[in-house]
Formats: structure tokens, sequence, C-alpha cells
């Protein structure tokens, strides 16, 4: 491969500001607020993408692009199989980082948190929400483990097609959800000369620091 210089990909930042005073000292009812504006807009299709940064069991970190599910205000939630890359990652170290990046309105969202599993019963209600064609899929996949070839994949789902063409798909126990609670949420607005603004928010047990930081 040849290097490149990518020095000239850059552009300017101008759409809008940020303000400590616009978090309202709530920033999980801000990071709502601003997330409702990234469904809404029409060049963001999947505004709930966010990357999962986990600290492996080989001691080096990796992130990888999972979806949010939902927003509470105990903290941030998606699902995936216990026992994946990821989720081996998290029973060893549950700090994470989350991170959220909407190019269309020059922001991005940079969480540092603790993940946990979700209750049993609430991982059933959501894997029931899911279309059968996803809840095979759970059946399916052994997540992160060396295969030989797809169609091993695609041979295991038609059988399981035909074995619950007439049956409820319950949930394994090997996939479930996580709650992530927040310990710093940092707002990220592009703005010109790269002076961005950036606003810290961090929990301190039983309320919320908020704080400037240089860009």
């Amino acid at each position: 491969m040849k290097d490149k210089d990518l020095g000239h990909l850059r552009k300017s930042y101008t759409q809008a500001t940020l303000t400590v005073a616009d978090i309202q000292n709530d920033p999980l009812a801000f990071f709502s607020y601003w997330f409702d504006q990234a469904v809404q807009h029409p060049d963001i299709e999947e505004a709930n993408a966010m990357s999962l940064a986990t600290l492996g069991l080989d001691d080096f970190p990796k992130a990888r692009v999972v979806l949010l599910k939902a927003l509470t205000e105990e903290g941030f939630i998606f699902y995936t199989n216990y026992q994946s890359e990821k989720g081996r990652s998290i029973e060893h170290h549950p700090k994470v980082g989350l991170s959220f990046f909407w190019p269309a309105l020059e922001r991005q969202v940079i969480i540092k948190g603790l993940a946990s599993p979700l209750d049993p019963e609430a991982s059933d209600l959501y894997f029931e929400s899911r279309p059968k064609g996803s809840q095979l899929g759970a059946l399916v996949s052994d997540q992160s483990k060396v295969i030989s070839d797809r169609s091993i994949l695609e041979a295991k789902l038609e059988a399981l097609e035909i074995e619950y063409q007439d049956k409820n798909v319950l949930r394994p126990s090997h996939w479930g959800g996580y709650k992530v609670a927040p310990q710093s949420i940092e707002f990220w607005q592009g703005r010109p000369n790269r002076l961005h603004d950036r606003i810290r928010c961090q929990w301190q047990g039983s309320f919320w620091t908020i704080e400037r930081l240089a860009p």
C-alpha cells in the first residue's frame, strides 16, 4: 500500500454553539435533547449508533459500533451476546466508553461509565419485541468464535427457521442487555478555527459537576 497524505481533508464547523448553561444541570436530559435532534435530522440514518470501547482480556482496548436501544435515568442500554468478545471484556473490566458522532450536526458525545447486565426480565421483554429473524440470529451465531465458512451460519439458520416455524423463540441465556451507568458525559460542539465547545459533566454520587474544557 502506498502512503497517503490526508492533511488536506478538513472542514470548518459553524453550525452551533454550546455553553455550560445549556446543560441546565441535567446531562441525561440534555443528551436526550441532542439525540432527538439527531433522530429528526434527514442526513443522519442511525442516530443511535454508538462506539463501545472495552478493555479486552489481552489488555488491548477495542471499539466497535453497537446500537443504543434505550435511555433511562440510570443510563444507556444496549444488547449483545454475553459470551462475545465484548461481553467477556465487560465481565473482566466493566469500565467502558461510549461515543456518538453526528457529523451533520457537528456534534459528538463521549461517555465513561460502568456496564452491568440487565435483569433477565428486561432482556426477555426486549428479545420478544425483535423480529423473528433477529431472534433466530441470536441462536445461530456463537459471536466472536472462529468459523470456517459463512455457509455454516446459513445452514444453521435454515434449520432453525424450520424448527421454529410455528413456535416462539425464547431468549437464550447467553444473550441480553447491558446498562451503562454514566460517570462522565462530555458534549462536543464543533466551532470555527478548531476552538470547539467542550462541556464535561462528572457524576459525584449525588450531583453533577459541569465545566468547560479547552479544545
